[in-house]
């Protein structure tokens, strides 16, 4: 297995709950708010803090997802290779 495989499945598995984050994220601000989320928070006729608000909340949620999705395909990727892909074995703790 070498690089190719890595950058799809770790790219792959990334967008797609990147996706699914986002999706979860608007129901849940709709639950919270009441409303739906800023088609555009960068638009000046959004109240600064729905915008804040917004890219805060989405913004984590979806990075937290996208890093477990990445760390449970380096995860397969270690267990099919029998070692980590190399752009995960140059990060250090």
């Amino acid at each position: 297995m070498g690089n190719l495989v890595w950058t799809v499945l770790g790219t792959g598995s990334g967008l797609a709950a990147q996706s699914a984050a986002r999706s979860v994220v608007k129901k849940l601000w709709v639950l919270a708010t009441g409303k739906q989320p800023p088609a555009n928070p960068l638009s000046p006729h959004v109240a600064l803090a729905e915008a804040v608000g917004w890219a805060v909340v989405s913004g984590a949620l979806v990075g937290v997802v996208r890093m477990l999705a990445t760390r449970q395909a380096a995860k397969f990727y270690e267990k099919s290779a029998g070692h980590l892909p190399k752009k995960m074995q140059d990060v250090s703790a």
